[in-house]
């Protein structure tokens, strides 16, 4: 049998605004133990976890189910590809050397079965705003983590998953998760503009919806929507490539 690949994104795993927190856990898990036996790789491509930040000897409570059973895929010779994202960006090595997972801080290019890939979570691609720059700026920035490191992890942590739960909430109430058209699409724009190296395939998560676009130059657009709502994810079977969702 031939071996599958396997993407799906937003999980927000811990996030205050899901009702069940467990049972979204186990959800998550199941699937995960589902397409362990035809799984060659999986690719998170971000915003798993709705605060993630390492400290040096402290990794934030919870999500016990889910590393645990990424850890057994991992052992099992599954690559298993973490995508940070604008809420999980603070990994420092214990996803690497705890769990075996490949950690990408940046935009991935990779040819899988004869067919080019271009993974990124999204954020910051084609996105005009100077303010979400700034901020992903700031995030990134190694001198503001250093700074944010020295909070203790009791208010470290509940301060990320307020700050969370408000940037939620804030685009719940305008920018909200609707398709905003081909031409209104950042990430849309972006993969037609972009032009370093052919490619066959760009998929993306952050957005929360599901997108799958063909563009003119042949390439195609996958936005993989959510494991919140939609719990949705792409497939890749060495021929054809497609959105299912998990129910």
């Amino acid at each position: 049998m031939k071996k599958k690949i396997y993407f799906l994104s937003d999980a927000h795993l811990g996030s205050l605004l899901v009702e069940s927190t467990r049972e979204q856990e186990k959800k998550l898990v199941a699937f995960l133990d589902k397409i362990k036996q035809d799984a060659a790789a999986i690719y998170l491509l971000g915003d798993m976890f709705d605060f993630w930040y390492e400290y040096k000897y402290v990794v934030p409570k919870g999500y016990t189910r889910f590393l645990g059973k990424l850890s057994e895929l991992s052992d099992m010779g599954i690559e298993i590809h973490f995508f940070t994202g604008n809420h999980d960006i603070w990994s420092f090595g214990y996803l690497k050397d705890e769990i075996g997972l490949i950690v990408h801080d940046e935009t991935f290019i990779t040819e899988i079965d004869g067919k080019k890939f271009f993974l990124s979570h999204g954020d910051g691609l084609g996105d005009p705003s100077l303010s979400f720059l700034f901020i992903r700026f700031i995030f990134h920035n190694r001198i503001c983590q250093i700074l944010f490191s020295a909070i203790h992890p009791r208010w470290g942590v509940g301060i990320g998953l307020m700050w969370s739960k408000h940037s939620r909430n804030k685009k719940s109430n305008g920018e909200n998760d609707d398709y905003l058209g081909e031409d209104k699409e950042h990430l849309i724009q972006f993969a037609k503009s972009y032009t370093d190296q052919p490619i066959d395939y760009f998929l993306f998560g952050h957005r929360h919806i599901i997108l799958d676009l063909m563009l003119k130059n042949k390439s195609r657009v996958m936005i993989l929507g959510d494991w919140m709502k939609l719990f949705s994810y792409a497939v890749f079977d060495g021929e054809e490539i497609y959105i299912e969702q998990y129910e």
